[in-house]
Parts: structure tokens; sequence; C-alpha cells
């Protein structure tokens, strides 16, 4: 593709605003690499393990699938942009606390998954099958999946104490 077809487009990565010149058919993934973004993993490049999860407006998308011409006026955030100060984030804490986590690959997946799952208006408190549904298109060869959702039952539960 010649660079007379690439776009512009503008959006907020972990807080700070960023200005693009890109090809339409750049996966996100991609640029975000590209950035010094590493959390973002590539795995299966097709939607299926979730590495690859950010938060765009707030939603865990897969961002391996994900455009980066669409980000235009978007706010991306991945796994960097959750520590503030050097300082875990909860949901980041919590996940090292229990020792949901293992090899690690899974983790930036999983850990943005979550914050979007606990952000979404639900009856609380969540059962594990929405629990399970809501972190499925995560995959994880190391824990079994009970840390995992016994690591989000905690944080709810955290949350509620906190309200």
């Amino acid at each position: 593709m010649n660079h007379a077809s690439w776009i512009s487009v503008t959006c907020t990565i972990n807080g700070a605003p960023y200005d693009f010149t890109l090809s339409p058919a750049t996966p996100l993934s991609d640029l975000l690499r590209a950035q010094g973004l590493l959390s973002v993993k590539q795995g299966c490049c097709v939607g299926e393990c979730g590495a690859c999860t950010v938060l765009i407006d707030g939603t865990a998308i897969d961002s391996c699938l994900y455009l980066a011409a669409w980000i235009d006026g978007k706010e991306i955030r991945t796994l960097e942009g959750e520590s503030v100060g050097g300082e875990l984030s909860v949901v980041q804490a919590a996940y090292a606390k229990s020792g949901a986590v293992q090899c690690g690959f899974c983790t930036p997946g999983l850990v943005m998954a979550t914050k979007a799952l606990l952000a979404k208006p639900h009856v609380k408190p969540f059962t594990v099958q929405e629990i399970r549904r809501g972190l499925a298109g995560n995959l994880c060869r190391c824990t079994g999946y009970q840390m995992v959702v016994d690591t989000v039952l905690g944080l709810e539960q955290e949350q509620e104490r906190n309200d």
C-alpha cells in the first residue's frame, strides 16, 4: 500500500495524546507494540486468545482484530497505563497477591478484561458463571482459571466494602 492512501488519526493512549499517520490496514496491536507497549501480546492474531486485550473507551477489545484506523478520537488503555507512580492498580495487585498469574503471558489481557468486567453495571455479586463468561475471551494454559475467578470475586467484595 502506498503512502498516499495512509490516514491520520488522533487518540489518547494511557492518558497521553497521540497523532499517527498509518496504513488503514494496521492492527491496533501492531501500532501499540510499535509504541513500546509490550503488555499487548501477540498470541493468536485472530481474536481467540485475548492476550492482546486493551480497553477502548472502557470496553475490552482484542486489539489484534481492531484496526488502528478506528481509534480516531478514542481512549485506549493498556496494562502500562494501569499503574500510577510505580504503584500497581487494585486489579494488578489482586492478581499478584492471589497467585492467579503463573507464566504471565495472558496476565495483561486478563487484567484488562477484569477491569472492564468490574466496571460494567450488574447485579452484585457476580456469579462464578458470569465471571467465567465475562473472561471467556481470555485463554490461560497455566492457571486452570479457578484462581482467576477467585481473584475477581475478591476484587468485587473489596469494591463493595469501599462503596
